[in-house]
């Protein structure tokens, strides 16, 4: 039988939670969200509602519950929120970093890509949902055993569990983002139907700076995933878990920054609105199909 922790005489944070400093997530993530909303609309990219802006909204919900345990960190509800939210938002900006590249991968040169546009965003897509999944399992199963004063630790090996998947996602994501740059570089596509593959021989600048976006919002969601691994390999009474700066710097300074990014290599901004997007779909299949009839030409003559 797990041992009994009498839990109204725990504090189950190991600190007490900065007042001010919980306030100032709780505004940061509440002004990137507004501000990912309003792209969102003027752009008319609705899919970064269920990502970008769910995330935002998770977070602050994760930080509005730190706020009530500044005040009172022996309260479970608050403590129990917060570990819950901050823990799975994150995972809905990073499926919106795998629908840019595939938007990208079909402008510029899907020929460059080990998959094609279409699989990149549906493989990613399903990591991501199965991570969120798997990390929601292991917080509510440790929440409830919280609650009752139990172990915790089965439900968060079950969260570890969920955050390395979506660590080892983001790996293979960055593995592949960085060949087909490569390839497209170096001009070495990937043996398809088409003898001519399709290729943008001139990447315009926004673009460019989109890519360079991607890049620095990876570096910030990789900090904050090995931070998160290191955390519940640790324990949940361990050094990590129990420091209030790690989790600060670590995380939701991480998940701000990263926010802020996207904001500002928008890709509403970057790529064009919804009708640009779909434009550039169809393009792309159409040039696809003309250098298929060309080649054929070629091999009749």
């Amino acid at each position: 039988m797990p041992s009994k922790i009498p839990v109204q005489h725990i504090n189950p944070y190991g600190y007490d939670p900065t007042e001010w400093i919980c306030i100032l997530f709780v505004v940061l993530f509440g002004c990137a969200t507004v501000l990912h909303v309003g792209q969102a609309i003027r752009s008319r990219l609705w899919w970064l509602f269920p990502t970008a802006c769910l995330a935002g909204v998770g977070e602050i919900i994760g930080w509005a519950a730190r706020v009530k345990s500044s005040e009172d960190p022996y309260q479970i509800n608050p403590y129990l929120i917060q570990i819950t939210s901050t823990i799975i938002a994150p995972t809905p900006l990073i499926a919106a970093n795998f629908i840019i590249l595939g938007q990208i991968i079909q402008r510029i040169g899907p020929d460059y890509s080990r998959l094609s546009s279409k699989w990149y965003t549906i493989v990613f897509l399903s990591c991501d949902i199965i991570a969120l999944i798997v990390q929601a399992v292991g917080g509510a199963k440790a929440s409830l055993a919280l609650k009752q004063g139990t172990d915790p630790n089965p439900g968060g090996h079950i969260m570890l569990a969920g955050v390395s998947f979506q660590l080892a996602a983001l790996v293979i994501y960055v593995i592949l983002a960085s060949e087909f740059l490569l390839r497209y570089a170096y001009d070495h596509p990937f043996k398809r139907r088409s003898q001519t593959p399709l290729r943008v021989d001139r990447v315009d600048k926004k673009t460019k700076l989109i890519i360079f976006g991607l890049g620095i919002e990876a570096v910030f969601l990789f900090i904050r995933s090995i931070y998160r691994t290191a955390e519940l390999t640790d324990g949940w009474r361990g050094k990590i878990i129990t420091t209030e700066v790690y989790f600060n710097v670590f995380d939701a300074t991480m998940i701000v920054l990263a926010m802020f990014t996207l904001s500002v290599f928008h890709p509403g901004h970057m790529l064009g609105p919804a009708s640009t997007w779909k434009t550039a779909v169809t393009k792309g299949d159409e040039e696809t199909q003309s250098n298929i009839r060309l080649r054929d030409m070629q091999q009749q003559q």
